[in-house]
């Protein structure tokens, strides 16, 4: 778990759009079956706008680095805001085999340093299943938030980790008029 700073508790949110069946893509690799629709993209920004920092690994990082240079749609003023909440944020990548990062207001580590992490103020999201596993191996998530989509893919990469065990509160749930389902846990 995280620990205090400066009378603040940091709060290490783990964040997925899943399948029914817990997988964050299918066994090819695809997630275009996660793609939010409007009411639940605005939810997501609702969300995401506290996080302060960003913590992703190498993949994610690819996924999400299109929202550094996305130009403004006026027709989407949803996508537009989720490009702006990404910006003003810190973003930390972890890899050891990237050579750079090229988007504004990230930065390059090469191991994944709990202590770094632990001592991170304010809410944090971590994103990709590897990058989280070890976060939850190491007792550092305080937070999941799922996207539970009304699909099974059969297989592909699981949201959780197999063999952690972690004890959970359900603390709010939310039913959208596409099927999705938003779960809130946190750690007990």
């Amino acid at each position: 778990m995280r620990q205090e700073q400066n009378g603040c508790v940091g709060n290490l949110i783990y964040t997925g759009i899943t399948s029914l069946d817990g997988y964050i893509n299918d066994v090819h690799g695809n997630f275009d079956w996660s793609m939010p629709d409007a009411q639940v993209h605005q939810f997501i920004n609702d969300l995401e706008r506290p996080v302060g920092t960003y913590l992703l690994g190498r993949r994610m990082y690819e996924v999400m680095s299109v929202w550094d240079v996305m130009p403004a749609d006026p027709d989407s003023p949803i996508m537009n805001d989720y490009a702006e909440i990404w910006r003003a944020a810190e973003k930390i990548v972890f890899s050891a085999s990237l050579a750079e990062v090229t988007a504004p207001r990230t930065r390059l580590e090469r191991i994944f340093d709990v202590d770094a992490v632990r001592a991170l103020p304010g809410d944090v999201s971590i994103g990709g299943a590897t990058l989280a596993a070890e976060a939850l191996e190491a007792g550092l998530v305080d937070e999941f938030r799922m996207f539970v989509n009304p699909i099974i893919v059969g297989g592909g990469t699981s949201y959780f980790p197999l063999g952690v065990t972690v004890p959970l509160d359900l603390v709010e749930q939310r039913r959208f008029d596409n099927g999705v389902v938003f779960l809130r846990y946190r750690r007990v």
